[in-house]
């Protein structure tokens, strides 16, 4: 399905293929020779969303650029079944495995690999040739790759990377939380924006 948001419509190249179930939202662009599985969504919510030459967004992923993060897959890129990416950019040959998580202004070098159910956080440049093992965090710049048990060293690092300010355009309360009553308006606001979205698939 193709769907037009904010006037913005998707581009697909000739020889690309893009699934019938897939969802192409706005902005998007898709290379020459990219495929997009079934199920799998692409959401341009104000920069674009480009995918370069002979990528594979597998099925049930889930790929979002917002107003302040562009989000850039590179060339000869592979996104696993239920990966999801987030205004960040990845260079080309790079492998992002089933159920991995990259988050918004994150930078993915070339040809390196984020293996099942691995996280690369906010603002964390993961350098090329890097791994992220089997469910492992990569956080900060330039990345620290560290196990999913050492939550408070991986803490120490995320808290300076901003991740309501980076997301929502939020600073934490005094306490460290969040105001959840302002995220959510801030999110809710957002996605009411879609209620004017116009199906160009028929």
């Amino acid at each position: 399905m193709l769907l037009e948001h904010l006037n913005q419509q998707p581009r697909v190249a000739a020889d690309a293929w893009v699934a019938p179930t897939a969802v192409l939202c706005g902005d998007v662009r898709v290379g020459r020779g990219s495929c997009v599985a079934y199920g799998a969504v692409l959401v341009a919510e104000g920069a674009p969303l480009v995918i370069g030459s002979q990528s594979i967004i597998r099925e049930h992923a889930l790929l979002r650029s917002t107003d302040q993060h562009q989000l850039e897959v590179g060339n000869y890129v592979l996104v696993g079944p239920h990966a999801s990416l987030y205004g960040c950019r990845v260079e080309d040959e790079v492998f992002i495995a089933t159920g991995a998580t990259v988050f918004h202004g994150a930078h993915i070098g070339r040809r390196a690999e984020i293996r099942i159910n691995g996280v690369v956080h906010v603002r964390t440049r993961l350098a090329p040739g890097g791994l992220v093992p089997i469910g492992w965090v990569a956080v900060g710049d330039p990345a620290e790759i560290l196990p999913p048990d050492e939550h408070d060293q991986i803490w120490a690092v995320q808290r300076t990377l901003e991740f309501p300010r980076v997301v929502y355009g939020l600073d934490r309360e005094p306490d460290g939380s969040v105001d959840m009553r302002e995220l959510t308006a801030r999110v809710a606001a957002g996605l009411r924006r879609h209620a004017q979205d116009r199906d160009l698939s028929s």
